[in-house]
């Protein structure tokens, strides 16, 4: 597998380093890293606020990087596009801001239990403070949802539907479609957390059935700190604002306040600009590459990866038993070994893996394991690293004291 990415990337030039923990956060290549430096360097002012040149360009920077993510996701109009900081600020907005307005005692909320606590804890805050039911759709061992489970676990009184299109533990990908089909035939609204969606396959927020979307800018290679919700516009100027300051304002009195219409509603204080202005240049870095090529190789990856598991003894991974599923996920336990003992042990071998529970311990619990090790690569990773990581797993038990 020829590997020419790795030259945009210089965090990744040195070889000694293999880094397998891009469910986490990718890494930046240059172009990323160019557009945010340019965009200090040559223009650095607030959006909106001035009439100067800079401020003037700088809004139009700002601007234009919403218009990309809009098309990069499916979306209608550029206003449907909300910037947040990272996909836990969006879901937390929509709960506060329509869960806490909509939701009432007597109805329900519908997770999946394979969620990442950010798209868990915002629904616990709505149904604690409302009194509405919290119901959750189980999965099999390896990650998949009946048909009966989603009938049966999308009540009539539900007025929210809330799942990861990808899991961040298994790299799994849930039945979104049938999720939403179910969450509108009983007259919820459907949230989509694409946090480990966005990376890694087109997006298309219409054909999901998602009434709001989520993700976060630096699992996709843009800076941390910048976020993405996506409402439909009907939802988002229904909804009362998540925080208030300035420049979400049309105008204020002593007493009052008249609020900006969406998105400046949704979007107090000085914005993230430089964010948006790399999240734009991550998208194009994405596109220019085409999800084609970047599934090709994760899914190779992956299927490596996990043939060579199983031939490992006492090591076992976990989700579904087709490689090409995953996501660039492959999540693992070896019997006798903490996961953070794992992970210490690759990293003496310069090998960057995830261990723990992944925040998402409910899953944990489901599953009936502790915790695990989770390897996640992207389409810069390549055959060489993922033969080098599988020499070292197989030192694991042995540096433990075990005797094989």
């Amino acid at each position: 597998m020829t590997n020419i990415f790795k030259n945009d990337f210089e965090i990744l030039h040195d070889d000694k380093y293999i880094y397998f923990d891009n469910a986490a956060t990718t890494q930046r290549p240059k172009q990323v890293i160019n557009a945010v430096s340019e965009f200090y360097r040559t223009i650095n002012s607030n959006p909106l606020r001035g009439l100067y040149k800079w401020s003037v360009k700088s809004t139009a920077a700002y601007e234009n990087a919403r218009s990309k993510v809009a098309e990069f996701i499916g979306a209608e109009d550029s206003s449907e596009i909300i910037f947040t900081r990272n996909s836990t600020e969006s879901i937390n907005l929509i709960a506060h801001s329509w869960g806490l307005s909509n939701i009432k005692e007597g109805d329900n909320i519908t997770v999946t239990i394979l969620e990442h606590h950010s798209n868990l804890l915002p629904w616990q805050m709505v149904s604690r403070v409302t009194g509405a039911s919290l119901t959750f759709i189980e999965c099999s061992s390896d990650g998949e949802i009946s048909d009966e489970e989603i009938l049966n676990k999308i009540p009539s009184n539900t007025k929210l539907v809330s799942a990861a299109e990808i899991s961040n533990v298994l790299g799994v990908r849930l039945p979104i479609e049938k999720i939403s089909k179910r969450a509108h035939e009983v007259g919820a609204v459907m949230v989509v957390d694409g946090a480990q969606s966005a990376p890694h396959k087109p997006v298309d927020v219409k054909a999901l059935g998602a009434d709001f979307f989520v993700f976060s800018g630096h699992k996709v290679m843009a800076p941390m700190g910048i976020g993405v919700l996506y409402g439909k516009l009907s939802l988002l100027e229904s909804m009362p604002p998540f925080l208030l300051g300035g420049e979400m304002i049309e105008s204020v009195s002593r007493y009052d306040a008249v609020f900006a219409p969406v998105p400046e509603k949704f979007e107090a204080g000085t914005v993230n600009a430089a964010g948006a202005v790399g999240l734009a240049a991550a998208i194009d870095y994405v596109e220019n590459i085409g999800f084609d090529i970047i599934s090709q190789r994760e899914e190779k990856l992956c299927r490596l990866m996990i043939e060579g598991i199983k031939t490992i003894p006492f090591t076992k991974y976990f989700g579904s038993r087709i490689p090409e599923t995953h996501s660039g996920i492959v999540t693992f336990n070896i019997e006798g070994c903490h996961p953070h003992d794992v992970s210490s042990i690759l990293d003496t071998e310069n090998i960057c893996i995830r261990a723990g529970q992944h925040c998402a311990q409910p899953l944990h619990e489901h599953l009936g394991i502790p915790a695990s090790a989770r390897a996640s690569m992207y389409f810069y990773n390549d055959e060489s690293e993922v033969e080098r990581f599988l020499e070292a797993l197989k030192k694991v038990r042995s540096w433990l004291g075990y005797g094989n």
